[in-house]
């Protein structure tokens, strides 16, 4: 880069401090003749109410760690626009998801590797799964210890999370105790990325331990505007930081992890996407790569609400308020109590029909009442619980456009939800199952009325329209910088080493690059993405990958 205001450079700029970006950071910084930069748009994560799990719906609202995305009016959800939370602070999202850890079904994986991108099989990810996780119940052959990311069981489950297990198993679901170990389905308790009745968030538990090491640099509030380019190879970032535009060198890679949204973003604006539609936002092209911000993916996800006649939930009442003072005690002192909850306690994974050949359906169960993301606070009091449901694999796809040559100009996002005629079925069969599942003897003791969505909806058709003026995402976007192989696909963005089709010196490395949904929670499999990207990047660099934690139980 010859530009006279580039002060600093380095090995490596990933850009995007989130789940994919603080696993990088860490694995990419140990080797000690390397040098690392991290560019995160969002602040550190100093917040108290990030590292409380229930701090999640205070996270939903925040102005500063959220970066309170919204979809273009949506054709078949009545034109609504949509809320797309995401994180916008050390940790990314997932310093402000509901910290389920579920990875999928291990077809998906295959599925991936079928598509033209060998070494994505499951055989082959597994070991990253199991090299980025500590596992507190201990190491089997679907489990690893010793890893950064802690993965336990919720400290103080609510005692409707048993009901709901209960109620599962009379709607004929099998227990699991394990979503991650020989099969994903089943009902039963989710295990959280927590540690000690907190969050562990890849902040904490990747990017925290190595902070002080002196090859690693990493800068906060640092929203990068493009990526610089010397003829076909990135050569490092620019960026905005305390209101001046700054460059940053890259002097072997740079990787965008910003996630699914802000890293085609990104590429777009630096002039790498389809021709057409950057030259229609005024932005000179510089490689013509049509798969950029296509793909798009997402799991939508409706919600059941019932009332509950007895005192027993996390709903804002005089009693949780009463209690709610002990219990940050409890909190405080042990990491225990009500303050601990995820706000999705229970996981049923199943097939809305036999003729499935993988489970397609996904429920998280809450123990209070929810509705607007629990932006709704009015919502939240009184006494109740939620099912939540969603079309694991849905057949939908949008994309993601600029809508000017101005970085931070508002983003098109279209996701397209139900666009394809199966999803809305799917969803019908789903929901059928969830009142199957509410209205199981288990509930008997504490079923009040059906407040969401009432009685009165009750046809198919009713469902139907309960689906397209309710349903609201679960937080998954995917596959907009799509892994594939360019002779086959077209709409493929990066290779199977996640180098960018085409350019030099680039990689994307988070959920974006996922060419198909998995059937469960997307923070996993991002978490493994970046642990297998930092080996690939190693090895490009010639350096021997240090097998040690691959594959060990």
């Amino acid at each position: 880069m010859t530009d006279t205001q580039q002060t600093m450079a380095f090995d490596y700029v990933v850009v995007g401090g989130g789940s994919a970006g603080c696993v990088l950071a860490n694995r990419l910084s140990e080797e000690r003749d390397v040098t690392v930069c991290l560019l995160e748009a969002g602040p550190p994560d100093r917040h108290p109410l990030i590292h409380m799990p229930m701090g999640i719906i205070w996270m939903m609202r925040s102005k500063t760690l959220n970066w309170n995305f919204y979809t273009e009016g949506e054709p078949e959800m009545g034109g609504r626009r949509m809320f797309w939370p995401r994180g916008r602070t050390l940790g990314g999202s997932s310093s402000s998801n509901a910290m389920c850890y579920l990875r999928g079904h291990p077809a998906d994986y295959d599925e991936w590797a079928a598509l033209g991108n060998p070494g994505w099989s499951f055989a082959d990810v597994l070991p990253y799964f199991k090299r980025s996780e500590n596992q507190e119940r201990g190491a089997s052959p679907y489990h690893g210890t010793g890893g950064p990311l802690n993965v336990a069981d919720l400290r103080s489950p609510n005692r409707l999370t048993d009901v709901f297990i209960d109620a599962g198993l009379e709607a004929g679901l099998a227990f699991n105790k394990d979503f991650n170990g020989e099969s994903p389905e089943g009902v039963g308790p989710f295990q959280v990325t927590q540690k000690g009745g907190r969050r562990c968030s890849t902040a904490r538990g990747y990017l925290k331990p190595v902070r002080s090491r002196p090859n690693l640099t990493v800068i906060t509030d640092a929203y990068a505007t493009r990526v610089l380019f010397e003829g076909k190879r990135a050569v490092g970032v620019e960026y905005r930081h305390q209101g001046a535009l700054r460059k940053v060198g890259a002097k072997r890679e740079v990787v965008l992890s910003a996630g699914s949204i802000q890293s085609p973003r990104l590429l777009m604006l630096s002039g790498v996407g389809d021709r057409q539609l950057l030259e229609e936002t005024g932005v000179e092209v510089r490689h013509h790569l049509p798969g950029v911000g296509q793909n798009l993916q997402d799991h939508l996800d409706i919600i059941l609400v019932q009332a509950c006649t007895r005192p027993v939930s996390y709903g804002v009442t005089w009693r949780t308020v009463l209690r709610g003072g002990v219990d940050l005690v409890r909190y405080a002192h042990s990491g225990r109590g009500m303050f601990t909850t995820n706000g999705a306690e229970g996981c049923a994974v199943a097939r809305s029909s036999p003729g499935e050949t993988r489970p397609d359906l996904q429920f998280h169960f809450s123990p209070g009442k929810l509705r607007d993301h629990a932006r709704d606070l009015l919502f939240l009091c009184g006494e109740g619980y939620s099912l939540h449901v969603c079309n694991l694999r849905p057949k939908s796809r949008g994309d993601i456009r600029l809508t000017s040559a101005v970085p931070t100009a508002p983003l098109a996002i279209r996701a397209n939800y139900l666009t394809h005629p199966d999803d809305v079925e799917h969803m019908l069969r789903g929901f059928k199952l969830a009142r199957r599942i509410l209205g199981a003897s288990a509930f008997a003791p504490y079923r009040g009325v059906e407040i969401v969505p009432g009685d009165k909806v009750q046809s198919d058709d009713e469902i139907r329209d309960f689906i397209r003026a309710k349903a609201e995402t679960i937080y998954h976007p995917i596959g907009t910088c799509k892994m594939g192989d360019a002779t086959r696909d077209p709409l493929a963005v990066v290779d199977a080493r996640l180098r960018v089709h085409g350019l030099d010196g680039l990689r994307v490395v988070d959920a974006s690059i996922m060419p198909l949904l998995v059937g469960g929670n997307t923070n996993a499999p991002t978490v493994m993405i970046a642990e297998k990207a930092a080996d690939m990047i190693k090895a490009d660099r010639g350096t021997t990958v240090q097998p040690r934690a691959i594959g060990a139980a």
